[in-house]
């Protein structure tokens, strides 16, 4: 058995993506970024590798893919995080009758991609403008609030009000914003609903932007907070596709591009 690898070299968080010959993911794994980003990408490989019981020469191809890509030069081939994505978005979206439209909340930037019936990006849209729609704005929401990252999405189903109007479009103002409706004696409850909901906003806003057709697919870290799910399902008026493990669907891409590439090259030489 031969295998093929993606490693998304993200700003908050590395996401290593294993697949066999035949398609099939043999692992993934999601570490934090640091500061020291080669050095932690080799090491998010490397253990994956171990826990999978393989060796470095198991992996026939690898693409590095994500904000610190060029960073990884150990890689065959790098891409854009948009087309990994695109490609992780379309070949997990078989499974549940395919996808057409892509929503991603990153670290520090969100996109919304539309993609054809193959797969192709036809259109997409980015936000690396401002935070405020992004999972650092959640990050510092829940320093603000004094919580962990993972009970935002408890906490949202606990509010009793409706949730409160972030006006802010940017984290810097919003955070003031979070202290000032805490003095106001607002519940952390619903300036956490709020929150999610001035995403889901400014999220749907950027999907309208390339045109929502068919299933949509939601990915990334915030995907697994399910208040944010929620609040987008409600301004978009439909229900997300949310894979189970959501940071790793654009490393995903990745090794699976790397499968083909590794292919039709065998092909080749064999013709």
């Amino acid at each position: 058995m031969i295998y093929f690898a993606g490693i998304d070299v993200g700003s908050t968080a590395i996401k290593v993506a294993i697949v066999d010959e035949n398609g099939k993911i043999a692992g993934v794994r999601v570490t934090p970024s640091g500061s020291l980003f080669h050095k932690n990408s080799i090491a998010a490989l490397n253990t994956l590798l171990d826990q999978l019981g393989l060796q470095r020469d198991d992996v026939r191809y690898l693409i590095a893919t994500g904000y610190g890509r060029k960073l990884f030069k150990e890689a065959d081939d790098s891409i854009s995080e948009i087309t990994a994505n695109a490609i992780g978005a379309f070949e997990a979206g078989k499974a549940y009758g395919g996808v057409r439209t892509i929503i991603n909340i990153g670290g520090q930037d969100s996109k919304a991609i539309q993609i054809d019936c193959n797969g192709n990006v036809v259109n997409f849209a980015m936000n690396d403008k401002c935070a405020a729609g992004t999972g650092r704005f959640l990050d510092v929401a829940a320093r603000n609030l004094e919580l962990d990252l993972e009970e935002l999405g408890d906490c949202h189903f606990r509010s009793t009000s409706a949730p409160l109007t972030i006006n802010s479009t940017c984290t810097v103002f919003a955070e003031s914003e979070i202290i000032g409706l805490l003095a106001k004696g607002h519940g952390k409850e619903e300036i956490i609903a709020g929150i999610h909901y001035s995403i889901a906003s400014r999220t749907v806003r950027l999907a309208k932007r390339v045109g929502i057709e068919d299933r949509v697919y939601f990915d990334g870290g915030p995907a697994l907070n399910k208040g944010l799910v929620a609040a987008i399902q409600d301004e978009l008026g439909r229900e997300l596709l949310v894979p189970e493990y959501p940071q790793t669907t654009t490393a995903f891409g990745a090794a699976m591009l790397a499968r083909s590439e590794y292919m039709s090259e065998q092909s080749l030489e064999r013709a």
